[in-house]
């Protein structure tokens, strides 16, 4: 059929690769899916065959960095019967986004969840205050004091959720996922950790049995500070999935295809960049850890950490992220922030870059005193994501910056 001007604007062209096959994944920018039989649409409007329909349901980017996060999560690590664990992941428009309906999936009114007091400050206010609005209430207790966990969640079967973040944001807490996991489970409880500040590089959760795993992608599995994503990770098999692809579906917390391309493309260096981001993290902590005006520097590769035991026993090495006190406090910070040049003086973390913040002038400066003093946020507290620069020039970077 020859076609006139305007519907040759319109049309697009029929791409065929003869013989050869793209290098990259390729953007499928596309909000709808065609199709040229009626039938074959209607079985997958149904659920009778996989296909794409509309990309707030599903997409083949999306599809694509799905895989591939649920197969980070699960490589090395089998089941009961010998067998590779099969995993499936559902990408979202952020960390939060996944986060958000881990817990709309999974809970409802009368429920309660029981995760640590140190949580990501989202979290926290989604919890306390989003959750607790319809009915879920949320227990938040130190989940290092195991005995006490166990006999407050035998003590009351309303409990049916253990949300775990390790290493903690930003006090680098690292909690036992293993010994924490088989106490739900003697429960029936429902497991989930967020392993943003690890990637599943450094930690796999699923080696301990847990049900859910949750990131946000937009900070080390991206890793270059340019896209802005998040991962729910389930068993393949889990009843949730349908419940987590709906909330999904119906809220609109979906992903993009540019922002699935940018994880593609940045997980690519994930092995290398963490590698390099530990290495460097570790001789920044053995370097502030000596100086006069830091009073305590938290990380969890230090032997003197107060969880570097159980660091050690979960994770592959120690990760890119680190926090220190400065003695003279609130004055201190802020005179650090405005005297370091190379680290960049930012929220977010897990880039290429160094960034650094002061959580009780940014992150927390809306929580009263008292309560951030509680969870370790001290006034001189300084939350650091260490990049993969030259840790030479970092060092010299806080040499001046301290002076």
């Amino acid at each position: 059929m020859d076609l006139q001007f305007g519907s040759v604007c319109v049309r697009n062209p029929d791409t065929v690769f003869k013989n050869a096959i793209p290098h990259m994944e390729s953007i499928v920018a596309s909000t709808t899916f065609s199709y040229d039989d009626p039938e074959a649409l209607m079985e997958v409007f149904l659920g009778e065959q996989k296909g794409f329909v509309y990309s707030r349901w599903s997409n083949p980017t999306i599809e694509l960095a799905e895989q591939k996060v649920a197969a980070l999560e699960a490589c090395g690590i089998n089941d009961e019967q010998g067998k590779p664990i099969k995993l499936v992941a559902h990408m979202f428009s952020s960390g939060m986004a996944a986060i958000s309906t881990l817990f709309l999936a999974n809970l409802k009114t009368g429920d309660k969840v029981l995760a640590q007091e140190n949580l990501y400050g989202g979290t926290s206010e989604f919890l306390n205050k989003f959750l607790a609005q319809h009915g879920v209430e949320p227990i938040l207790m130190d989940l290092k004091d195991l005995n006490g966990a166990a006999a407050l969640i035998q003590s009351d079967s309303k409990i049916k959720m253990l949300y775990i973040e390790t290493p903690s944001n930003p006090t680098i807490d690292v909690y036992d996922i293993e010994a924490l996991t088989r106490i739900a489970k003697q429960n029936d409880l429902i497991v989930a950790v967020d392993n943003t500040f690890a990637s599943p590089y450094l930690q796999q959760p699923y080696r301990f049995g847990v049900d859910f795993v949750v990131h946000s992608t937009t900070k080390y599995i991206n890793g270059h500070g340019n896209s802005i994503s998040g991962m729910l990770i389930s068993r393949e098999d889990s009843v949730m999935n349908k419940s987590i692809f709906d909330h999904r579906k119906l809220l609109g917390s979906n992903s993009n295809a540019f922002d699935a391309w940018l994880l593609l493309q940045g997980v690519k260096t994930l092995e290398i960049r963490m590698q390099r981001h530990c290495a460097n993290a570790m001789k920044v902590a053995e370097y502030l850890s000596t100086h006069p005006k830091i009073s305590k520097v938290n990380y969890a590769g230090l032997p003197s950490h107060r969880d570097h035991e159980t660091a050690k026993k979960q994770m592959r090495d120690f990760s890119g992220m680190l926090s220190f006190e400065l003695k003279d406090g609130l004055d201190a910070g802020k005179e650090l922030m405005r005297k370091i040049k190379l680290c960049k003086l930012a929220v977010s973390l897990g880039t290429v870059d160094t960034i650094i913040q002061h959580p009780a002038t940014m992150s927390h400066v809306g929580v009263a005193k008292a309560v951030r003093e509680q969870y370790g946020i001290t006034d001189g507290l300084v939350r650091l994501s260490v990049g993969i620069e030259d840790v030479n020039d970092l060092i010299a970077d806080f040499e001046q910056a301290l002076e």
